[in-house]
Parts: structure tokens; C-alpha cells; sequence
């Protein structure tokens, strides 16, 4: 069934956009949401009417993409993970990571947007990811994976207040002591 969309679709298109779907997804989803309308000669003559509206919706998607892609490329990622002593992380960097790192920051990027090259990486070191924006914008961004200091071996801090305290204890029983014996 040939479709206008009256509003954007993830994963089918924009408004405006001509396509053809499925005669259940148009009359079950499409339609009865306000997505879409059949595609006729009066809806075709709505959308030609509304063509300066659409394309300023979408010069303005364009604009957007620009100055997100500039954000993301100046700014490099660096990502603090739990890693061996050989550099292996203990877990992994994915696309929900950057995500999380992303929304964190107050951007708003979809996962399936985000590029890694072999999917994760599972290895300390740099990396370059990409993230795909409107249209064709691409966006190549660094990203910096360091290995998170681990607390094999306590610190001098917590040695002295570990001792302070063990003697603290040891002078409260002998003090305790001889006030027990009178």
C-alpha cells in the first residue's frame, strides 16, 4: 500500500515521505496513530501545500546534526574502566556505554546510531567510534579507554588509621582494666 507520512517514523521515514508498507502495518499502526495517510490524489495536493514547512522542519534537522557533529568531534571521550594488569577490561566498551556517557552530558543519541569498530572494545587503549546523524552526517569521534587504579594494596591513609585505631581499642581495655579490679 502506497503511504504519505503525516508525521517522522522511526525507521520508515519523515514527513512528507512517500512509501509503501504493508497493507496491515498502514491500517493497524500507521493510520489509527496519525502517522500516515493513504496515498491520494487530495492527500498528495495537502503535502505539496505544506512542502516550504516541510523542508524548513528538515534545513533545520540539517543545522541541528551540524552543530551536534561539531560538539562531538571537538570533545574526546575518556572512559575510566576496570581493566587487568595486561590492559583487558573486565568488562566492555559498547554503544550503551556512550550512550550513558552522552546522556550524562545532556545529548540525547540513540544506540543504534553509534559505531564501534568490531562492536565492543575490550582492550584499554584509544579508539576512534562514529556516530551517525541526520542524513549522511557522520561524526568521528576519540575515544580514550584508561584502566580504573585498582585497590589491591590499601593505601598509606588507610594503614595509619587502620593502626591509630587498633591502638585507640587497646588503650580503652587497659584504662577498662584496673577500674575493674577495685
Amino acid at each position: 500500500m502506497k503511504i504519505i507520512l503525516n508525521d517522522d517514523v522511526k525507521h520508515l521515514g519523515e514527513m512528507g515521505d512517500v512509501k509503501t508498507v504493508a497493507n496491515g502495518y498502514a491500517r493497524n499502526y500507521l493510520f489509527p496513530h496519525g502517522f500516515a495517510v493513504p496515498y491520494t490524489p487530495e492527500s498528495v495536493a495537502y503535502f505539496e501545500g505544506k512542502k516550504a514547512e516541510i523542508e524548513a522542519r528538515k534545513e533545520q534537522k540539517r543545522a541541528d546534526s551540524k552543530s551536534l557533529k561539531e560538539k562531538l568531534e571537538a570533545q574526546d571521550v575518556v572512559l575510566t574502566m576496570p581493566a587487568g594488569t595486561n590492559g583487558k577490561l573486565y568488562g566492555a566498551v559498547t554503544s550503551q556505554t556512550l550512550v550513558d556517557y552522552y546522556s550524562k552530558l545532556g545529548y540525547e543519541i540513540e544506540r543504534k546510531r553509534i559505531e564501534i569498530p568490531g562492536l565492543t572494545i575490550k582492550s584499554c587503549g584509544s579508539y576512534t567510534f562514529k556516530v551517525h546523524l541526520y542524513e549522511a552526517a557522520l561524526a568521528e569521534v576519540k575515544l580514550s579507554v584508561q584502566p580504573q587504579p585498582t585497590n589491591d594494596e590499601p593505601s598509606k591513609k588507610e594503614e595509619k588509621s587502620k593502626k591509630s585505631s587498633k591502638a585507640e581499642k587497646s588503650e580503652n581495655k587497659e584504662a577498662e582494666a584496673p577500674a575493674e579490679n577495685n
